[in-house]
């Protein structure tokens, strides 16, 4: 209310609210109809196993309604999915059938989730362009508006007199057409450290070291080995003899990184005047890692807390390369640029976040609690032992202790309900929590069995605002902020992106030659291979090829093997002979300068090698050769059928296109990984492996390695939050991580950063750093939304080709007679297309 900018966000969600009403309505009617048909297939049939009781069935409406929202959401959907086929007899014939109707719900029902996304999100954007138009009138006098108004009207009256003439000065360049090479920073004139002058020698020696392109490189190359021996640090063994010398090279990287800072103090001076060390935000950066390392040196005993930090807060060095990569710099300023834009959408999301928070409390406060033993409803009947079955087998039972446990997440306070709430927005476990809270009772008292359906409901509207809309909005938010900032510089070029892209087409293409042979025979080979009939030919052979690939089986019998065997061989005659005859209609020369008939002749030759081996194995009993490389050229085949078909061609160029724009972001990413990695090798690469937890021998923090693979983990957000909660603190350490009469090696080991580690790491990927990612793919995809009546690169890409079949030696002009033909054959606004009548056209 007394927050201008945050209540116009407010009005203008509000509004996309109200315009995605109708979808958000057709999304209904889908649950309610997939629900029915649920009830349908699967009412009373997911019963098949007596021993556990599943929670999402089909059983009645309610249950129904809820499972298909959970399917929509996408967790834990595929086991629904495979108790669906259980329940028609597993995965054989009628079972398979089952998974039509999962499918279906799963890839329509996001769509219609997507189209609502995409909807606010437009109706965001168009009042936050509305808004920054208001802002700017309202701070231009009236007068200047005037004035303007003015100036357009007479701009546009001399445009009609007369044509405008070409501007002589300089055209816009583009940062890519700039020189990489940046220029020095100038010395300030005030002097450094009160002592040395502007003009004194060795200050001017140091600015011209620090500017030197051979000093830079240098930096970075220790940087890059300061950064790899953290990442080789053992974190369970710190007395162990690699920590030792890594140690030693820390000092070293230390004092050279200090040398730098000093260097550079020198020839800019420290804080005091404009220009100086301190006045850049980056060089702060690296001034506060090296600060962190001597200070660290300062305090010998690993055992103080302080220094535990110091020793976690090294690993920002990597950091310090932004300053010096410029792309990386850019990559990393658009990131806080869009970081500051979609603060009121932080601010409105926290505030709905904390007010569901705070309905959650009032729900559910002090009722998730439960007994190990289900009998047993109170903590004071919770007491004693109770007698279990390993494995469900009667002749296996086993004593074990009851006690009163709360859930993994609750709602006993806001803090936990606002953290419970977080890991239901990212869709991870959310199920579990839902049925928890379902089954809640009373305060202190255990659950009963689908005691509250209707609570769902909390769940589910909290998941439509939170998860659906204000989460996409956020994400949609840094995509749409971050490609405006990429096209800042361009903001003073009159070109849009679209023809700025055909003149750097323009600029870059090349003649396209066209072997066309003249010895006769070999014209008659060309022409075949040329033609579409046999383009058709090859398509339908891969397709075959793909279908009896796709054929074989575990457990297949010895005449199916041999027959797959037999059709291997022959689809591998068939492409051998695609390639001969290629061969004599190009020549070598010619064949192998395009990458596809190189690609195909690596296959071609890969699989004979794969039938040689295999009849060698079969007649050598013991042969030792492998074959499983050469299997790959099998199945390689399919990506010939990427060269089949102009829109697969032109797709898979763009998507090649778009990596080639990636590498900052890649890089920005890695440093992510790698920063998150260590830290974690340092707080929790000391938590004993057990397989009952998530950290255990397939994802721990005990090498650089397995860290990084466990953060990967975690950034597609699988079963993130289990990970979490098993490095919080109490956890076992591993027996090597201390002396053998350490007393803290029992329960010395996690920490409460996890919460914090864990949290901002996920959000740092899943809602900002990956969909950078995002945001370069979409700006290179645009052509698949875009206008075709506008001239783009595409139709200059199709008039190239074409006439390279008019002008196969690429001199530069074709007969006048062809003209009109080729006019035909190129689609408009570039050419007339075939719907042109051919008198039309001459005309």
């Amino acid at each position: 209310r007394y927050w201008n900018s945050l209540s116009n966000l407010v009005a203008s969600l509000l509004n996309s609210v109200r315009s995605i009403a109708s979808l958000l309505l057709l999304l209904f009617l889908f649950i309610i109809i997939f629900s029915l048909l649920g009830m349908q297939l699967f009412g009373g049939k997911f019963n098949f196993d007596e021993m556990q009781t599943r929670r999402s069935t089909f059983d009645n409406f309610p249950q129904s309604l809820l499972t298909v929202f959970q399917i929509l959401t996408g967790e834990d959907w595929n086991s629904v999915m495979y108790d669906g086929i259980m329940a028609y007899g597993g995965p054989s014939f009628p079972g398979m059938l089952v998974c039509i109707y999962f499918i279906i719900l799963f890839i329509c029902g996001n769509s219609v989730d997507n189209l609502a996304d995409a909807e606010s999100l437009t109706s965001a954007q168009k009042e936050e362009e509305e808004e920054k138009e208001r802002k700017k009138l309202a701070s231009t006098p009236e007068w200047v508006i005037f004035c303007i108004k003015r100036q357009k009207m007479l701009l546009s009256a001399e445009e009609d007199e007369e044509e405008p003439e070409m501007p002589v000065g300089p055209r816009p360049r583009p940062m890519s057409e700039l020189h990489l090479k940046e220029k020095a920073v100038p010395m300030p004139d005030a002097s450094a450290f009160f002592i040395f002058s502007p003009n004194n020698r060795f200050r001017v020696h140091c600015h011209r070291i620090v500017n030197d392109n051979i000093f830079t490189n240098l930096i970075l190359f220790f940087i890059l080995l300061s950064s790899i021996s953290l990442a080789a640090e053992d974190p369970v063994r710190h007395l162990s003899f690699r920590n030792q010398i890594l140690g030693n090279a820390d000092y070293v990287f230390t004092s050279i990184f200090t040398l730098e800072i000093i260097l550079k103090m020198t020839a800019y001076g420290a804080f005091l005047h404009k220009g100086s060390f301190c006045r850049n935000y980056f060089n702060i950066l690296d001034l506060l890692v090296v600060s962190v390392s001597l200070i660290s040196f300062g305090i010998q005993s690993s055992a103080i807390n302080v220094v535990k930090i110091l020793r976690v807060l090294r690993v920002l060095r990597p950091l310090r390369a932004i300053n010096r990569a410029k792309g990386l710099k850019h990559v990393v300023q658009c990131v806080f640029v869009a970081i500051r834009t979609i603060g009121n959408i932080v601010i409105v999301t926290t505030l709905l976040q904390f007010m569901f928070a705070c309905i959650g409390v009032q729900l559910f406060k002090g009722k998730l609690y439960s007994c190990t033993d289900s009998s047993k409803q109170t903590a004071a009947e919770c007491r004693g032992y109770y007698i279990t079955y390993k494995d469900g087998e009667v002749n296996q039972p086993m004593i074990q202790p009851r006690s009163w446990e709360n859930s993994k997440f609750d709602f006993d306070n806001v803090l936990t309900a606002m953290m419970a709430l977080f890991t239901v927005s990212t869709f991870e476990g959310w199920p579990e929590l839902l049925y928890r809270s379902i089954d809640s009772h009373m305060e202190d008292v255990g659950p009963i069995y689908n005691h509250r359906v209707e609570i769902s409901i909390f769940f589910i509207i909290y998941i439509i605002i939170i998860a659906f809309f204000m989460m996409n909005i956020f994400v949609g938010f840094v995509i749409v902020t971050f490609q405006e900032q990429g096209e800042q510089e361009y903001k003073n070029c009159e070109l849009d992106k679209n023809q700025r892209q055909c003149v750097e087409y323009a600029l870059k293409a090349r003649p396209l030659r066209r072997y066309i042979p003249k010895n006769q025979y070999q014209y008659k080979v060309w022409y075949v291979v040329n033609s579409t009939y046999f383009e058709y030919l090859m398509f339908v052979l891969i397709l075959l090829n793909t279908i009896c690939l796709a054929m074989q089986h575990y457990g297949q019998s010895c005449m199916f093997k041999e027959a797959m065997n037999i059709l291997n061989m022959l689809f591998t005659g068939l492409f051998t002979v695609e390639m001969v005859l290629k061969l004599i209609a190009f020549k070598p020369k010619h064949y192998f300068c395009d990458a596809w008939n190189t690609f195909d002749a690596l296959i071609v030759v890969g699989s004979i090698v794969d039938i040689a081996i295999t009849e060698v194995n079969n007649a050598e009993e013991n042969s030792r050769i492998s074959i499983t490389f050469f299997r790959l050229f099998r199945v390689m085949r399919l990506v010939k059928l990427l060269s089949r078909g102009e829109g697969i061609r032109t797709l898979l160029w763009t998507f090649i296109k778009s990596f080639q724009a990636l590498p900052y972001v890649a890089l920005l990413i890695v440093m992510l990984f790698f920063i998150y990695a260590v830290i974690g090798m340092q707080v929790f690469g000391k938590i004993a492996l057990n397989d009952t937890t998530e950290i255990n021998r397939n994802n721990n923090f005990q090498t650089f390695p397995q860290a990084v693979l466990l953060l990967f983990r975690c950034a597609t957000g699988e079963a993130w939050q289990e990970i979490m909660l098993a490095c919080l603190p109490d956890k076992k350490c591993d027996p090597e991580s201390e002396p053998a009469n350490s007393t803290e090696a029992d329960h010395s080991c996690g920490s409460s950063f996890a919460v914090f580690y864990f949290i901002s790491f996920y959000m740092l990927c899943a809602f900002l750093i990956i969909n950078l990612f995002v945001a370069v793919i979409m700006d290179n995809f645009d052509y698949l939304t875009r206008d075709w009546s506008i001239l783009g690169p595409h139709h200059l890409d199709e008039f190239k080709r074409i006439w390279a079949e008019y002008d196969p030696e690429a001199k530069g002009r074709i007969k006048h007679l062809d003209v009109v033909t080729l006019l035909r054959r190129i689609q408009p606004p570039l050419g007339f297309g075939k719907l042109c009548p051919h008198r039309v056209a001459c005309k």
